[in-house]
């Protein structure tokens, strides 16, 4: 599993013209499968991105996380983040979790951070659609995480 995280003071995802999901501050997910994930993986991934402190304190430091702040959270689903580009110059996505299989795991991770009580807001894109995700990149503050290295 795959996270590119990005802190944001807004986001936003459009498909097919209209708002299907959107956030004032708090995180940013592109969220990836690939083919060795499981459920197993979802829990651990949630419970580190949402306890990850990279909002500041009135220092400046990076002192609080996104349930500290009662942040809100957009996960996008972005299987392209297993794009392979060591041949040529198209990338393969044979790494990335089958469709039918990642859907499912999509909208359980989607459900872990719905049942954090300290996330005010949790919102999504579309799986398989073609979305146009808009942000305001807060920093800015972009992190990659995988399912292997946390």
């Amino acid at each position: 599993m795959r996270v590119h995280l990005q802190r944001v003071n807004h986001a936003s995802v459009v498909v097919e013209g209209e708002t299907v999901g959107a956030i004032d501050r708090g995180v940013l997910l592109l969220v990836g499968l690939g083919k060795e994930d499981t459920k197993d993986n979802l829990l651990p991934m949630a419970h580190k991105v949402s306890n990850l402190r990279i909002f500041p304190d009135e220092k400046g430091r990076f002192h609080f996380s996104v349930k500290d702040i009662q942040g809100e959270v957009l996960l996008v689903p972005q299987f392209t983040l297993y794009g392979d580009l060591k041949k040529g110059r198209r990338p393969d996505f044979f790494s990335a979790l089958e469709p039918h299989v990642a859907s499912p795991l999509f909208d359980q991770f989607v459900e872990i951070f719905r049942e954090i009580p300290e996330i005010s807001t949790v919102a999504t894109g579309v799986f398989g659609a073609y979305m146009k995700v808009s942000l305001e990149n807060d920093g800015p503050v972009t992190l990659l995480l995988e399912s292997g290295s946390i």
